[in-house]
């Protein structure tokens, strides 16, 4: 096994490579990847996503940017911003990822499971010669034809294969195949797995279970958000590319877009009225052949009064400009707005146009509570110009 380490931003790293790992590095668009200064040596450089994977013969871990605890928070906001406002999860001082969040996960699940496992009740259909619960007449007649035997009967069951008990136990297997886990949260993770006998885990790419925050479940609450925000990272096998990768990976461009489409949509419900959009469509062109998507539209009296698009970088490529100016023009919009990741904001007046172009910054190093100000400041602001001559269809 080959262990490759990077950091998300940076030159990257020059390592030896087979022409085997190469093609399935290449394939997987995880990592950038190019020839290196001499025969069977390549360079690699992240792309955006963070984590761990295993590829192949490698073991890829990518470490973030920005702290690791307001990474996980970033994740959740964007999932449920009241949650996550008031009750964070605390990581402890693991500086990379991966054991970080596994650490929190083994925690959070230990603090759960610490008074037994939940159990509820889940509604069951099957064919039995005895009958519980009702009849399903429809089911009856179709598949037995008038038999009176087996009977097709639904009926609840008290048991611990409930979605709580499913989103954890599921979160805790696709843990355990993360590359890079360390040993005190594999075993205790391991434990846990164990007193969760009975509990059916989830298949591969399917969606967490729907489960509803009650006085009942209340000692579950913040470990099945945790294991829902691993499950969004994790995967027994996620295609990446053309290429299957155990691990843990987190797309850094999206989850930017993610939180600061909720964010601003949370601010503007407090503090101005209207409704956020998020990929707000919209024809380049009168023919409708050119297609463009807004990250962050403003809606307001059935107009359109301001979009935003997110970047998840520093520096300001004038294509993003010219993205700007285009989704400006369609809108009839005087104002666009670019919000980067880190940044000296600065606003363009374009030459033979009255749009104007502002490039805010978000600083994502901030305290959640400041961060979240921030973001206050940033849409008290994009309202003030926020004005619009286009009726949204």
């Amino acid at each position: 096994m080959t262990l490759i380490r990077l950091t998300e931003t940076g030159p990257g790293v020059t390592v030896g490579l087979a022409d085997e790992q190469v093609r399935l590095l290449a394939a997987s668009g995880v990592v950038d990847i190019a020839p290196g200064p001499a025969a069977r040596q390549w360079r690699l450089r992240g792309r955006g996503t963070v984590g761990a994977a295993r590829i192949g013969d490698v073991e890829l871990r990518v470490e973030p940017k920005v702290p690791v605890a307001r990474l996980l928070f970033l994740l959740g906001y964007a999932r449920d911003p009241r949650f996550w406002r008031d009750e964070p999860v605390l990581l402890a001082a693991e500086a990379e990822l991966v054991p970080a969040f596994a650490g929190a996960l083994r925690r959070q699940m230990s603090r759960a499971l610490a008074a037994g496992v939940l159990h509820g009740y889940r509604s069951v259909d099957e064919a039995s010669p005895v009958l519980r619960g009702r009849l399903r007449e429809t089911d009856q007649i179709g598949r037995h034809l008038g038999q009176p035997m087996p009977l097709e009967i639904r009926h609840d069951e008290f048991t611990v294969d409930i979605a709580e008990n499913r989103i954890l136990a599921t979160a805790a297997y696709r843990m355990l195949r993360v590359p890079g886990i360390d040993d005190q949260s594999r075993r205790i993770l391991r434990h846990l797995l164990g007193n969760l006998t009975g509990v059916t885990l989830l298949a591969p790419g399917a969606s967490p279970p729907a489960w509803v925050p009650s006085r009942l479940n209340a000692r579950y609450h913040t470990a099945v958000r945790l294991a829902e925000l691993v499950l969004a990272a994790t995967s027994v096998e996620v295609t990446v590319g053309e290429v299957a990768a155990n691990g843990l990976l987190i797309d850094m461009p999206s989850l930017f877009e993610d939180f600061l489409t909720t964010a601003v949509r949370d601010s503007v419900a407090r503090r101005h009225g209207g409704m956020i959009r998020g990929q707000h469509q919209l024809w380049l062109d009168r023919a409708g052949r050119h297609r463009m998507a807004v990250d962050i539209a403003w809606v307001a009296g059935g107009r359109v009064k301001a979009v935003i698009d997110a970047k998840y970088k520093t520096y300001k490529p004038i294509d993003d400009l010219y993205q700007m100016l285009a989704y400006c023009t369609v809108l009839g919009l005087p104002h666009g707005h670019l919000v980067y990741a880190a940044g000296i904001p600065e606003t363009h007046q374009l030459r033979n146009s009255e749009v104007e172009l502002t490039c805010h910054a978000i600083d994502l190093d901030l305290t959640p509570n400041v961060l979240l100000n921030q973001v206050d400041r940033l849409v008290d602001e994009i309202v003030t110009t926020g004005i619009s001559t286009v009726r949204v269809a």
